[in-house]
């Protein structure tokens, strides 16, 4: 999507609109992932675990409206390689490839409430399923050939019971529109 940024001038109670330049319109955030490094993490739907896994990440992903196949991508080899376990000299050196780990994704739309009026949170920011959906289900597949083994995942859109037991702990959050 392309916006075109206007400048407004006034000139002896004259309003005078003049193109400014277009730029390309990026939207207000990004997809957003809370990462936790686990040393165990598992997800319940309706007392079944639908994912569980053993060393590695719980990530958490909040995706937007504005959200693209670039950002998705970027974000992936964020967390594939992101370097947070331990060497032997306990310094965080390590990334998911070098210990073996492996990744619960877990799709969670309340990354993006709004709290700024009242006291209950607004989620309008969150993308509907119909554009979320399609970008998690890449976001797994993404992780799975950036890791090379399967990503254990949540149910998107269900009523989730997240166990872990976090490791550090280590929590990282990241938004693909603030790349600090």
């Amino acid at each position: 999507m392309i916006i075109k940024v206007l400048k407004l001038a006034i000139k002896k109670e004259k309003t005078i609109w003049s193109l400014e330049r277009t730029v390309p319109f990026r939207g207000f955030r990004g997809m957003r992932a809370v990462i936790q490094r686990v040393t165990q993490a598992s997800c319940k739907v309706d007392s079944q675990i639908t994912g569980e896994i053993s060393n590695g990440f719980l990530v958490l992903l909040g995706i937007e409206d504005a959200d693209t196949q670039e950002d998705l991508e970027w974000l992936a080899q964020k967390i594939a390689n992101m370097r947070v376990f331990g060497d032997e000299n306990g310094l965080m050196n390590k990334s998911l490839a070098d210990i073996d780990g492996n990744i619960l994704l877990i799709s969670q739309f309340t990354l993006f409430a709004s709290t700024k009026k009242g006291n209950r949170p607004g989620f309008t920011r969150a993308a509907r399923p119909d554009k979320a959906i399609p970008l998690y289900e890449e976001m797994k597949k993404q992780l799975g050939l950036l890791i090379g083994k399967k990503v254990a995942c949540g149910i998107f859109g269900a009523d989730m019971k997240i166990s872990l037991l976090n490791d550090g702990p280590v929590t990282i959050v990241i938004d693909t529109k603030n790349k600090e």
